[in-house]
């Protein structure tokens, strides 16, 4: 996605983006943390049986999250069976595990339905990485060796009450701070020196909401530098120096899993919840106290699957659970619907839609407004048995990154080339 520096500062966001070459994918969604890849040269479209596997892998450990990609390296939070959730570095050249360093455990194993597993991607920052296990561990290791610097415990040192089905926020860094959700009334949100773990504030949210399933993003809205997130009863915002409370928006967290990332721009907020089948979009605007957050609209049949949406030039692409969606973005008004392969995860790269649908199939769209436009579909060969009953799905996230795409389901992960 090629966005000139003055449209950025006209349109009011943080473009918030890690040390790392433009190609390369440090963190959840991307460089920038919303699922566009600026990396260009890629196939426009796929032959029949797909693009080229280069490798694949089924001994990774289970998990939901996916990988990310720095400096030659794949990094990746598993899990194998309930006590050892660990994240492990592999080759992107042949997927070989180079370390591997247990954080923690399983978060909440008795959750029902029951998906007791990794869910968090990890967050790369120069030489050094931050993982959060499912049940509160956020560790900081080096990237080269997987040695630890640093961890805490999201429960015993903030009294963090997580969801339902545990943890599964990726940290955030900004700057000097790294950014987590403990939930509960005493630290709701965390910022922590990112170097030696050392609490900055704490921000008790005003109902001290348990964690949900989301990951905070860096908004500049209602002239306040602040995190955003998704929390168990409402999106909020929260000052970025102080931790202030800033504002809550609750019109779409009346379902109970509040999972996909919200999108910002230009001081407007999406956010959407599956279970409801709708998204809104708020204005954030100052207050006396803090920020106000305006309703915009609050509409069904937009971008509302945990797989998210992707915000490119003025329009939102996403699914829902009949498929593949277009929508304008400050209006809410379709462009277009299509059942494609159903309700997936999508990111964004070269002029392209990678979806990872539900079921197991790959597809290549058109990013445009103007009709759905479908360059490829395949299927990754040997796929995973979902066990844990009917309602578990591919639900993991695709990776673009120096032209390679990665796909992931539980313990299985496939490594394709998708260069022109």
């Amino acid at each position: 996605m090629r966005i000139r520096t003055f449209f950025l500062a006209a349109a009011g966001i943080v473009i918030f983006s890690l040390a790392a070459p433009a190609a390369d994918w440090p963190q959840w969604l991307g460089p920038r943390r919303n699922g566009a890849s600026q990396e260009i040269g890629l196939l426009k479209e796929w032959p029949k049986e797909g693009p080229k596997l280069l490798w694949q892998l089924h001994d990774i450990g289970d998990g939901y999250g996916t990988p990310s990609v720095a400096g030659g390296r794949l990094y990746l939070l598993s899990n194998r069976g309930l006590d050892n959730e660990f994240v492990q570095a592999l080759s992107i050249e042949d997927g070989k595990t180079l370390w591997s360093t247990t954080i923690g455990k399983v978060g909440n194993p008795n959750q029902q339905p029951p998906y007791p597993t990794t869910r968090s991607t990890p967050t790369v920052d120069g030489d050094l990485l931050y993982a959060l296990s499912s049940d509160g561990d956020l560790a900081c290791l080096e990237t080269a060796s997987g040695k630890r610097r640093w961890q805490k415990s999201l429960r015993a040192d903030f009294g963090g009450q997580p969801g339902t089905w545990a943890y599964a926020e990726s940290p955030l860094i900004d700057g000097n701070v790294v950014v987590a959700t403990p939930g509960g009334s005493a630290a709701t949100m965390v910022a922590l020196d990112k170097k030696t773990g050392e609490v900055i504030w704490k921000a008790a949210v005003p109902g001290g909401d348990p964690a949900a399933y989301s990951s905070a993003i860096v908004v500049e809205g209602g002239g306040r530098r602040q995190y955003v997130q998704f929390l168990g009863k409402g999106v909020v915002g929260v000052d970025a120096k102080s931790g202030q409370f800033l504002w809550r928006y609750d019109q779409t967290s009346k379902g109970p899993a509040n999972i996909p990332t919200p999108l910002a721009r230009d001081g407007h907020v999406y956010s959407t919840a599956r279970s409801l089948g709708a998204a809104g979009l708020v204005r954030l605007q100052a207050a006396p106290e803090g920020v106000a957050a305006e309703q915009v609209y609050f509409e069904r049949g937009l971008p509302h699957s945990i797989g998210g949406s992707v915000l490119i030039g003025d329009y939102l692409y996403g699914a829902t659970s009949q498929g593949l969606v277009s929508a304008e973005f400050a209006t809410g008004k379709l462009k277009w619907q299509n059942e494609s392969i159903g309700s997936g995860a999508v990111l964004y790269a070269d002029g392209r839609l990678y979806v990872h649908g539900e079921g197991g199939e790959v597809a290549l769209v058109e990013a445009t407004p103007e009709a759905y436009r479908e360059r490829g579909r395949f299927t990754p060969p040997e796929q995973p048995k979902h066990v844990r009953g009917a309602r578990e799905k591919a639900w993991t996230y695709p990776v673009v990154a120096n032209g390679r795409l990665y796909i992931r389901d539980l313990g299985t992960l496939w490594c394709f080339d998708v260069r022109n």
